[in-house]
C-alpha cells in the first residue's frame, strides 16, 4: 500500500511540489516573515516552467543559468523602468534577446517564458522594496528549489525515468489489445487504423522521452540505471514486434473462416496484454517480476501456423509472438544495443545564434509573436490606467502553446478555472477565516491540484486560483479589491493570447503537411537502403526504425493539429488523412523486415538491388509530387514488364511488394490533393525550400 502511495506518478509529483511551495511560507511564518515566505514561494514557478526539476547531467549548470537569467531579468526592468522606458520595449527587446534559447534544444527553449514571468513578477515587486531584494529572492530560490529537488530525486532514484517507461509498458499493452481485437475489421483501413495510430503514436512519443532520459541522467554505471537501460531495451524490442504488419487482410479473412485462429491469436493478446500491465506496476513500484510463461498460448498458434501452411498470417503471428512471449519470460533484450552511441548534441551558443538571425528560423518567429503580444498587452494596460499589467501579461505566457489546437484548450480552461477560482475565492473571503487556517487550507488547496493538473487542467486552475487571491490577501490585506480585475485581466490576456497565435505569424500544421511527409519518405528510404544493404548492422537499423516511426509520428501529429486548424480545405487535409494511412503501413512494414534483417533473412544481392532500385524510384516519385505542381512521370514502377521475382515470394519480398504498393497508392493521393490545397501564403510556393516553408 506505502509504495504504491508513495510511488505513484501524480502522487509523487503532487508531494514535491507542494513541499517544495509550502517550506518557504512555513519558514517565513515562524520565523516572523511572511511576506518574504510568500514571496520566495513565487520562484518555483519559473523554475517549473523553465525545466529545472529535469533531472540533467547538468543539474547544477543549468540552475546557474536558470538563476542568473532570473536575477538579470529582474534587475533590467527595474533599472530600465527607473529609466522611464516603456514597459512594451523592455518586455519586447527581452523576448527577442532571450529568444535564441530555442536554437540551442528543445530544453534551452523552456528558458524564455520562465525568465519573462520573472520579468513580470518583478512588475509586482518594483518600487516596493530596494533593487537588490528581487535578485536575492530569485537567486536564493532558484538555489532552494534545484537542491529540494536533487535531494528528492536522490531519495526516488531514476522515479522519472520509472514513470515513463511504466507508462510506456501501459500504451504497449493496450496497443497490443487494440491491434488484435480489430483482426477481422483491417478490411476497411480507414475506420480500423485510426485507433491505432493514436496509440502507436503515443508508445513512440513515450519511445523518445524515454531515450531523451537516459541521456540527461548521470549515473551510467550504476546498478538501477543499467536495470533500467535493459528494461528500455525490452521495449524497444516489444514494440518493434508488437507494431509489424504482414496487411494481408484478404489472408486473414481466409485464416479466421478456416480455423479458430482468431480466438488463439486475441488470447496471445490478451495475455502479452496482461504481463505488460504487471511489468508497468512493477517498474513502477520498484518490485522484481515474477515468472513468466506463453507456453501453451504459443503453443496454439504454433499448431494452426503448421495446420494452414500456405496462409502466411499464421506462421507470421506464431513468428512475432514467440519473440513476444521471449522477451517477455527472459527479461532480456533479444539483441544488443549501443544506445548511447547516438547522443543528441545541443546546438553550441554562436551557431544557434546564426541560425536564429534568419527570418525562416521558427525560434525568431516564436520570440516575435510573444514580443508582440507581450506589447499589446502592455498598451492594453497603459489604456486601461493599469501601471503594472502583471497578470495579463502572466496569462498570456501560461496559456500560449507551441499549436493553435493546445493554446485554444489551455485558454478554454484557464480563463474558466480563473472564473470558478475567483468566485470561490470571493466567497471565502466573506468568512474572514483566521490566518492559520487560510494557511492550512492554502495548503490542501496546492497539494490538490497538483494532484489533478496533468489531467485536468482547469479544475487545477480553480486551485491555484484561490490560492492566488489569498496570497494577495496575506500580502495587502485588500484581496477582495482584485476579484473582479483579476478576471477581466485573464480574460484579455487570453484574448490578446488566441489573437496571436491565429494571426501572428502561425505555424500552421496543414502548411507544414508537405514537409513533414517529404521527411517521412525520406526516413523511410533510408531504412530501406540499410535492411537491403549487404550487411545490415543491428546498432544502425535500430535507430533508423525509430527514426522511421519519430518522423512519421512527426505527420501524424501535423494531421491532427491540422484537422482542428479553422480556414484550411477539409477537401485537402481528407486526402493527406488517407496518406498518412499508407504510410502508416509502410512503417509497419519497415519495422518487420527491420527483424527479418537483423536475423539475416536476406535476398540475394542481385534482387536485393533491384528491389532497392523499384523503392527509391517510387518513394522518389512521391517526393517530387509533393515538392511541385508538375506533370508526374507516366509510368508506375508496379507495371514493369518483367516481374522482379519469379516463383513463390519470400517473407521479406512480401513486405517489399506491399511497401511498393502502398507508394502507388500514394502518388496518386498526392496527385489529387496537391490540386485541392490551400491556395494562399506560402502555398503559392511550388517548392520545399527550407525548414520555414510551407
Amino acid at each position: 500500500m506505502w509504495r504504491r502511495l508513495i510511488y505513484h506518478p501524480e502522487i509523487n509529483y503532487a508531494l514535491r511540489q507542494t513541499l517544495v511551495l509550502c517550506l518557504p511560507v512555513v519558514i517565513g511564518l515562524l520565523a516572523g516573515q511572511l511576506h518574504l515566505g510568500l514571496l520566495f514561494s513565487l520562484v518555483p514557478a519559473c523554475c517549473n516552467i523553465a525545466g529545472l526539476d529535469t533531472p540533467h547531467k547538468r543539474f547544477f549548470k543549468r540552475l546557474i543559468i536558470g538563476a542568473s537569467l532570473f536575477a538579470g531579468c529582474s534587475l533590467v526592468v527595474q533599472l530600465l523602468l527607473a529609466q522611464a522606458v516603456p514597459l512594451p520595449l523592455i518586455l519586447s527587446g527581452l523576448a527577442m534577446i532571450l529568444g535564441v534559447t530555442a536554437e540551442l534544444s528543445a530544453l534551452h527553449a523552456r528558458l524564455l517564458p520562465a525568465s519573462l514571468i520573472a520579468a513580470i513578477f518583478t512588475l509586482s515587486l518594483a518600487g516596493n522594496m530596494p533593487v537588490w531584494e528581487p535578485l536575492l529572492i530569485y537567486a536564493l530560490g532558484t538555489l532552494w528549489y534545484g537542491l529540494f529537488n536533487w535531494f528528492w530525486f536522490w531519495l526516488w532514484r531514476e522515479q522519472p525515468l520509472r514513470e515513463s517507461l511504466s507508462l510506456l509498458y501501459r500504451e504497449l499493452a493496450a496497443y497490443c489489445e487494440a491491434k488484435y481485437s480489430l483482426l477481422t475489421q483491417h478490411i476497411d483501413p480507414e475506420k480500423a487504423l485510426p485507433p491505432l495510430l493514436v496509440r502507436q503514436q503515443k508508445a513512440v512519443d513515450l519511445i523518445t522521452q524515454c531515450y531523451q532520459q537516459m541521456h540527461m541522467l548521470s549515473a551510467h554505471h550504476s546498478a538501477d540505471y543499467r536495470r533500467m537501460l535493459r528494461v528500455f531495451q525490452e521495449a524497444l524490442d516489444l514494440q518493434e514486434h508488437i507494431s509489424v504488419s504482414l496487411h494481408q487482410p484478404e489472408e486473414v479473412q481466409k485464416l479466421v473462416e478456416r480455423s479458430h485462429a482468431e480466438a488463439v491469436i486475441r488470447w496471445n493478446a490478451r495475455t502479452v496484454a496482461a504481463r505488460l500491465r504487471v511489468l508497468a506496476d512493477d517498474i513502477l513500484y520498484h518490485r522484481l517480476p515474477t515468472r513468466f510463461s506463453m507456453r501453451k498460448q504459443i503453443g496454439a498458434l504454433e499448431k494452426i501456423a503448421n495446420q494452414h501452411p500456405e496462409n502466411p498470417v499464421g506462421q507470421f503471428c506464431y513468428w512475432h509472438f514467440s519473440r513476444i512471449a521471449r522477451v517477455l519470460r527472459t527479461q532480456r533484450p533479444l539483441y544488443a544495443r549501443d544506445l548511447m552511441a547516438d547522443k543528441q548534441r545541443r546546438l553550441p551558443l554562436l551557431p544557434a545564434l546564426k541560425s536564429y538571425l534568419s527570418l525562416k528560423s521558427p525560434a525568431l518567429r516564436s520570440a516575435a509573436r510573444i514580443s508582440v503580444m507581450l506589447s499589446i498587452a502592455s498598451l492594453m494596460g497603459s489604456a486601461l490606467q493599469l501601471p503594472k499589467p502583471w497578470w495579463i501579461l502572466m496569462t498570456i505566457l501560461f496559456v500560449t502553446q507551441n499549436g493553435y489546437g493546445a493554446t485554444r484548450v489551455r485558454i478554454l480552461h484557464r480563463s474558466a478555472g480563473t472564473l470558478a477560482g475567483l468566485v470561490v475565492a470571493g466567497v471565502a473571503l466573506h468568512f474572514h477565516i483566521p490566518q492559520g487556517y487560510t494557511l492550512a487550507l492554502m495548503l490542501i488547496i496546492t497539494l490538490g491540484s497538483y494532484l489533478i493538473i496533468r489531467k485536468n487542467y482547469g479544475w487545477a486552475t480553480v486551485g491555484f486560483t484561490v490560492t492566488a487571491v489569498y496570497t494577495l490577501q496575506l500580502l495587502t490585506l485588500n484581496g477582495e479589491q482584485f476579484i473582479i480585475p483579476r478576471f477581466v485581466d485573464t480574460v484579455i490576456g487570453c484574448l490578446i493570447a488566441f489573437g496571436g497565435t491565429v494571426w501572428l505569424w502561425p505555424q500552421w500544421q496543414s502548411g507544414l503537411l508537405r514537409k513533414n511527409a517529404h521527411d517521412a519518405l525520406e526516413a523511410d528510404q533510408q531504412a530501406i537502403r540499410l535492411i537491403l544493404s549487404d550487411d545490415p548492422q543491428a546498432t544502425p537499423l535500430a535507430y533508423q526504425r525509430m527514426r522511421v516511426n519519430q518522423a512519421h509520428n512527426t505527420l501524424f501529429n501535423s494531421l491532427n493539429q491540422a484537422m482542428q486548424e479553422p480556414g484550411f480545405n477539409s477537401n485537402y487535409l481528407d486526402d493527406m488523412k488517407l496518406w498518412v494511412t499508407h504510410s502508416q503501413f509502410i512503417v509497419e512494414h519497415i519495422n518487420a523486415m527491420t527483424t527479418l534483417a537483423r536475423e539475416h533473412t536476406m535476398l540475394t544481392p542481385e534482387l536485393a538491388q533491384r528491389y532497392l532500385e523499384s523503392c527509391e524510384i517510387a518513394l522518389q516519385r512521391c517526393q517530387q509530387r509533393l515538392e511541385y505542381d508538375g506533370p508526374g512521370s507516366t509510368g508506375n514502377v508496379l507495371e514493369s514488364s518483367e516481374p522482379l521475382s519469379h516463383g513463390p515470394l519470400s517473407t521479406l519480398e512480401q513486405h517489399l511488394q506491399r511497401v511498393l504498393g502502398h507508394l502507388n497508392t500514394m502518388h496518386t493521393i498526392s496527385s489529387v490533393a496537391w490540386r485541392q490545397r490551400p491556395h494562399h501564403g506560402n502555398w503559392l510556393s511550388r517548392r520545399l525550400r527550407g525548414p520555414g516553408s510551407g
